[in-house]
């Protein structure tokens, strides 16, 4: 028997790889020596992006200096996959967690780290890179990340801007003759499954502003400063932001990665499960086991247990998901190729035990999964034997 695993991590608890051993040890205590068990790390495109397409493609790590959300030095890395191609996450350079709590002011914050990443992966010939932008600390439209790129936003006395979000109001003028000429010759994937637009009560600032420490005032203020900046682009390039499903990612970072660099959005999961070669993975297995911290009607929305699903369906391929907890219409699932569901939580406990008991829940769901596929087995055995 030749099983597949392909979990997301359980945030803070159970990354993909450690959920793969245990099921590969669970897994052969059920089954026996014989069963031949493998596995891919995968992600959503959020926290954890780059890791796993590392470890699944055997790539390696580059590290480097970059300048974090408030300037500050900060230590950051992204993935060699060979043949020029790049992995990376923007949450590593710009990322909320970077910022503290009584800091957090979109208003100061940058993506300036974010193209000292994308720089550097073009200083060292990378072709193809694919960026996740989860997870920011941003809400500056982008102008940080493209002005390490050579942009140079001005104000109306022709002096260039620093690139934070306060900046927004202040830009009368867009300089592109400094962008760097390699992006011309490079291919850019951005890993995102937000499609709000850039400005509007949908857009950056009023959707994802408040996470980042803005105010009601500072909202507003953002804003305008984002109208300004859309309305500039309309009149410098003639491609108006807002009909772009996206460009409100990461506080307006999709907006220029879009504009600037002519990249390319897709699904978080989908360009993992490519990046990994996922789908020629499935070739003689005989069932997949995936699964998440929690599934509910969000699932189906860019998630990897659904991604996954999705995939094993195509190849006619049975998927089973066992994840942390259940929660509404968590059955929608069901409807992207996973078979069965399999909640690891078995008693009425808080979320504190379950999450400090996480990883013996996990081997112990793993089990009884397991058992229930045997039991199946064996039913199927004796009817053919009558």
């Amino acid at each position: 028997m030749k099983l597949l695993f392909a979990s997301d991590s359980f945030k803070g608890t159970i990354s993909s790889t450690e959920s793969a051993q245990m099921l590969e040890k669970a897994a052969r205590e059920i089954f026996g020596k014989d069963v031949a068990c493998k596995s891919i790390p995968v992600a959503d495109g959020g926290e954890g992006t780059t890791d796993a397409v590392i470890a699944a493609r055997s790539g390696k790590k580059i590290h480097l200096t970059v300048h974090g959300p408030l300037m500050e030095k900060a230590s950051a890395y992204y993935g060699d996959l060979g043949k020029g191609e790049a992995v990376m996450e923007m949450a590593v350079a710009s990322g909320l967690p970077m910022v503290p709590a009584e800091k957090r002011n979109p208003l100061n914050t940058t993506t300036y780290g974010t193209g000292e990443l994308l720089r550097d992966a073009l200083d060292k010939g990378f072709t193809k890179i694919s960026i996740a932008i989860g997870g920011s600390a941003t809400n500056d439209g982008g102008i940080g990340c493209m002005k390490a790129l050579g942009v140079r936003f001005l104000d109306s006395e022709g002096h260039e801007l620093s690139g934070i979000g306060a900046d927004l109001e202040k830009i009368a003028d867009i300089d592109t003759s400094g962008l760097d000429e390699r992006i011309a010759k490079t291919s850019f994937t951005v890993m995102c499954d937000v499609t709000n637009p850039l400005c509007g009560k949908d857009g950056a600032t009023y959707t994802f502003g408040r996470q980042k420490g803005a105010t009601a005032e500072i909202q507003d203020r953002l804003e305008k400063g984002m109208q300004n900046y859309r309305d500039i682009i309309i009149k410098k390039f003639g491609i108006n932001p807002d009909e772009i499903a996206g460009s409100g990612a990461a506080g307006g970072l999709g907006a220029a990665l879009l504009v600037f660099l002519k990249a390319k959005l897709k699904s978080g999961i989908e360009t993992v499960l490519d990046l990994t070669d996922f789908d020629s993975q499935l070739d003689g297995v005989d069932f997949v086991v995936t699964g998440e911290g929690r599934t509910d009607w969000q699932s189906c929305f860019g998630k990897v247990v659904q991604g996954v699903g999705d995939r094993c369906k195509n190849k006619g391929v049975p998927a089973l998901a066992l994840v942390g907890s259940m929660g509404k219409d968590a059955d929608k699932i069901f409807e992207h190729g996973i078979c069965s569901m399999l909640p690891t939580v078995v008693d009425t406990i808080s979320l504190e035990e379950a999450l400090a008991h996480a990883k013996e829940a996990y081997y112990d769901g793993a089990l009884r999964l397991f058992r229930f596929i045997k039991t199946g087995m064996a039913i199927n055995e004796r009817k053919r034997g009558l």
